[in-house]
């Protein structure tokens, strides 16, 4: 039996056993209570992809939950899927091409779109050839491209470069536009075309393979086009000014960190959202874009950009009317948010 003094000591360690869980207990659950905290935003992404770095290194530094937001994300697999769950209530902000947006202001819907934040500024695509060349517009006439879908911006931009370097798209070239675009690389490697319009990591992995090779930059040749932009729908972003402020201060720090990172350190932060991609591929893309300027430093929506936009649109015949720039871009809140963080 034990003594009263033993009897001191095992109750005062079992006490201090309860005490410690109870602290434990309790930080879990204020671990838990500021997570409820958090502001759910649902985001679709019209494709998950390396070309969007910034955003996904505003997830992983953890740049949305310092602003208070748990950010849900979804990838929509096209544009009119993305914009199909921003306007049915699917999503609360949508990432995607802002051409998007023109084309629901000019189908007239009252609620309609507008862009807050851009985050590409650059197309992401390659003009892909068979041959290491000393590329040359004027070689390409005669020659078979494999492009992308009808009146989707990769085949639109295309387009608008072919005919600034004086090439009818429609019969100075042959265009394929009727495969699908999960398939197009697949085609090329196997004999189809002599050109092939890739994104990455497609262009890296030709090119790794010694299957084909980048001869140009579509990005760089079709100049500073707003390619991917945030958008929300207009009663959102009345009823959510904060939300939109918060998420476009995220978006801009990740902006700033992927300007003042190497493409290493920026692929390992981004790994955890592409586990299926070696790390060495992922840094040669990130390298790619990065010396191609693909992302704006900051996440200002310009005139100049939309402009060139519409007037791509334009080109290609799929613009009903022109837009004005200011009922469908506000700049608002990226002012804010390039104020208060630098």
């Amino acid at each position: 039996m034990p003594t009263i003094k033993e009897d001191f000591f095992v109750k005062k360690k079992w006490l201090s056993i309860i005490v410690l869980m109870l602290v434990t207990m309790t930080t879990l659950l204020n671990g838990c209570n500021r997570n409820t905290n958090l502001i759910t935003v649902r985001l679709n992404e019209v494709v998950h992809s390396i070309f969007y770095a910034p955003q996904y290194v505003a997830m992983e530094k953890g740049f949305f939950r310092d602003e208070g937001l748990d950010i849900e994300l979804t990838t929509g697999w096209g544009a009119d899927k993305s914009m199909t769950a921003l306007i049915s209530n699917n999503a609360d902000i949508a990432f995607m091409g802002p051409e998007a947006s023109i084309y629901v202001k000019n189908e007239g819907k009252e609620d309609f779109v507008i862009n807050f934040a851009q985050l590409t500024q650059r197309a992401g695509n390659f003009l892909i050839g068979r041959t290491q060349e000393d590329f040359d517009w004027d070689t390409i006439k005669g020659k078979t491209i494999i492009g992308g879908r009808p009146g989707g911006m990769p085949q639109m931009v295309l387009e608008y470069i072919l005919k600034i370097n004086n090439i009818d798209p429609h019969a100075d070239v042959e265009i394929l536009t009727n495969i699908d675009y999960t398939a197009t690389a697949g085609s090329f490697i196997g004999g189809t075309g002599d050109y092939t319009a890739e994104f990455e990591p497609s262009a890296s992995k030709i090119e790794n393979e010694g299957k084909g090779y980048v001869v140009t930059s579509l990005g760089i040749e079709s100049g500073l086009v707003p390619y991917t932009a945030y958008m929300a729908e207009r009663s959102y972003m009345k009823a959510n000014p904060d939300v939109i402020q918060k998420f476009t201060n995220a978006i801009y720090r990740g902006q700033l960190w992927v300007e003042e990172h190497t493409p290493e350190e920026i692929a390992k932060v981004i790994k955890p959202q592409f586990k299926d991609t070696d790390m060495d591929l992922l840094v040669q893309i990130i390298d790619r874009y990065k010396r191609q300027d693909t992302w704006r430093k900051d996440p200002y929506f310009e005139k100049a950009g939309m402009d060139l936009l519409q007037n791509i649109l334009d080109t290609a015949g799929e613009l009903d009317a022109r837009v004005k720039y200011d009922e469908i871009v506000t700049t608002e809140f990226a002012e804010e948010a390039i104020k208060n963080i630098e």
